[in-house]
């Protein structure tokens, strides 16, 4: 074996280390964590950037990247369409696009094309606020669709589909009876779904029942897998309560509830799960504290399943509404949107190491991105902060939409050893 070949072969190996996938809205640890190493700090919107491509219009979702491959769920304001758009990674050129639905919101805060793209490389899954649910080969070609509604939700609707382990499984937490004319005529059922992602024939339906009332049954979370100990889970969160489910039944293996006793009926539920080190988070909403619970439990875990609360008397509380927290070197970082916080928690003890206010006067709703020893936050104004994650020191913050409206929402992901951020007209690839 010649030196060469053996040079070569490391610098394969080092760059297959390097470039890994976002496949997911939460990426490839479903925590918002990803190994890639040599991410970009400085940039702007003329030097680092390897391509900006514009979109047709604004939406929350994240882009997905598998290999060479960009995809987006967007809006097409002009045309007042649902689109779903795949990109070349090197390039940001448009490879394919598709017209999925007329009719682009029901309400001014948001839009159908709210819901992450997923793909595992084979499928590539969109999935919208109107119910429109539709699956392409990488190539483009349509494989099948459907709808899953009608939701009952007061505002609309939003949860990213998953592909793990084969299946695609899809959340439905949803008020019991319409609201605003939205839902189905009688009880409205909340349920996890799972599909053959190949065919989209329906493996089971799984009811998810709740003691929540009004609003507070409704969440906008996804789910999301986690491994620990041997068992594999779906963890679901919204309706007061955080429950695991088996992968294979979807059935209810444990729950932990409630951050409501009260039973208050405007507690909408927005952050997803987010799990690590054995422990499993649920963000209770508006300015209410993060609540970690095991995932070694069976059945009603009651008091005895609940690790840690975060101390809502301190002045700045952990907590978040909106953004989903990430898990990343043996910790869990939780961005607050109404606390203007970014805080580094202890898995096990909910001991906080370091926390600090997010920069700028605009809020945060866009979840964090944990990579290379370091955090990337998006505000509403396309403002990206970069931070150090060993302290907390603000590393960079760059503007990426001087003319932004104030609503993005969008969480930069990092793939391919490159950045990628979503503001409400562009797509920007950053790194060459």
């Amino acid at each position: 074996m010649t030196f060469r070949f053996c040079f070569m072969m490391l610098v394969m190996v080092a760059a297959s280390v390097q470039a890994a996938d976002w496949g997911q809205w939460r990426g490839p640890n479903f925590d918002g964590s990803t190994n890639e190493t040599d991410l970009p700090t400085e940039w702007s919107l003329t030097e680092n950037i390897a391509w900006a491509a514009a979109l047709p219009g604004p939406s929350a979702s994240t882009p997905v990247v598998w290999g060479d491959q960009v995809f987006v769920s967007s809006t097409d304001q002009k045309a007042d369409t649902l689109k779903s758009i795949c990109l070349d990674r090197k390039s940001g050129k448009v490879l394919w696009q598709h017209d999925v639905a007329k009719g682009v919101n029901r309400d001014s805060r948001s839009t159908y094309a709210g819901p992450s793209p997923a793909t595992d490389g084979k499928h590539v899954v969109f999935f919208y606020g109107n119910g429109d649910l539709v699956t392409y080969d990488l190539a483009g070609k349509r494989l099948w669709s459907k709808n899953v509604g009608p939701f009952a939700f007061q505002w609309t609707f939003s949860s990213s589909p998953l592909l793990y382990d084969g299946k695609l499984y899809i959340q439905i937490l949803q008020r019991d009876v319409k609201v605003h004319g939205e839902g189905l005529d009688g009880k409205n059922d909340s349920f996890l779904l799972a599909l053959d992602p190949a065919t989209g024939k329906e493996l089971w339906r799984k009811s998810r029942p709740s003691e929540a009332r009004a609003e507070s049954l409704e969440a906008f979370s996804t789910p999301v897998p986690y491994e620990h100990a041997g068992r594999k889970q779906v963890l679901v969160v919204g309706g007061d309560a955080i429950s695991g489910h088996d992968p294979e039944s979807g059935t209810e293996l444990w729950r932990w509830g409630t951050w409501n006793p009260e039973r208050i009926g405007h507690w909408r539920l927005v952050p997803s799960p987010i799990a690590g080190d054995g422990v499993v988070l649920a963000c209770a909403p508006k300015k209410n504290p993060v609540y970690a619970v095991t995932a070694d439990g069976e059945g009603d875990l009651g008091d005895a399943g609940r690790v840690w609360t975060s101390d809502s008397r301190n002045r700045n509380p952990v907590s978040s509404d909106v953004p989903t927290p990430a898990f990343y070197d043996g910790d869990f970082f939780v961005l607050s949107d109404v606390n203007k916080q970014l805080s580094r928690v202890e898995a096990k003890t909910g001991k906080i190491k370091w926390a600090i206010t997010t920069p700028g006067r605009s809020k945060y709703e866009a979840s964090p991105l944990a990579a290379d020893g370091k955090l990337y936050v998006i505000n509403f104004d396309g403002e990206v902060s970069v931070v150090d994650a060993k302290d907390g020191a603000i590393i960079n913050t760059i503007a990426m939409e001087p003319d932004s409206k104030g609503f993005i929402r969008s969480s930069v992901i990092a793939a391919q050893g490159q950045l990628f951020v979503r503001t409400d007209t562009k797509l920007y690839c950053i790194g060459k």
